[in-house]
């Protein structure tokens, strides 16, 4: 038997085994490659569902119509949050006295308080024991935006924003920023081990 006959016998076997797949509900295209042919069928019920029901969604989420679900469209939601997140963090008024600052530093309770907030929210710029990292080192007397307490104050409340501070005031509660204030003044002359170099103006408070 020649080489074309085997080929040709070969391409036989090959219609025939398709022949026998195909299904009476199977549409078979009619193009062929080495004896491969390919099925044209409708796609599964279930993909085509899911499929619509991504569009669906995308155009309830893109054009905000509500109520669908539980909530009121995503814009009403994010307003909602905003505002309760408004209250639940007031802006500071800006009525704050050193005095009232002074007092708290001598508090221990708020100093405590303020010593979590301080880890929690500050310690990686400015080091566990504040001793400076990306920020400066607080327990010196040299201070980039004014050492007065209340000038910490408002650094501490409305950030510097140019060297990466964020507005603390509008994240944590006015007696948070306070407490911070006074753990940040309680640490003057604290010693931490190789602190960052000074930087900014010697002040005596």
């Amino acid at each position: 038997m020649s080489s074309q006959d085997k080929q040709d016998n070969k391409d036989n076997k090959d219609n025939k085994d398709n022949k026998d797949f195909k299904s009476t509900n199977d549409r078979l295209i009619e193009h062929s490659y080495d004896g491969i042919q390919e099925y044209d069928n409708p796609m599964p019920r279930w993909w085509l569902l899911t499929f619509a029901g991504t569009i669906i969604f995308s155009v309830i989420y893109v054009f905000n119509i509500g109520p669908v679900g539980n909530g009121k469209g995503r814009i009403a939601d994010y307003e909602d949050d905003m505002k309760k997140f408004a209250l639940a963090h007031p802006a500071p008024s800006g009525e704050i006295s050193g005095d009232k600052l002074l007092a708290m530093v001598k508090d221990k309770d708020a100093v405590h308080e303020g010593e979590e907030a301080f880890k929690k929210y500050c310690a990686s710029c400015h080091r566990m024991d504040a001793g400076g990292l990306i920020g400066p080192n607080l327990t010196d007397n040299a201070w980039i935006h004014g050492g007065q307490l209340t000038d910490i104050y408002e650094t501490v409340a409305n950030g510097v924003l140019e060297k990466g501070m964020p507005a603390w005031g509008t994240m944590l509660k006015p007696e948070q920023v306070e407490q911070v204030v006074a753990y940040v003044a309680s640490l003057q002359g604290s010693n931490p081990a190789n602190p960052k170099a000074a930087q900014g103006t010697p002040v005596t408070p």
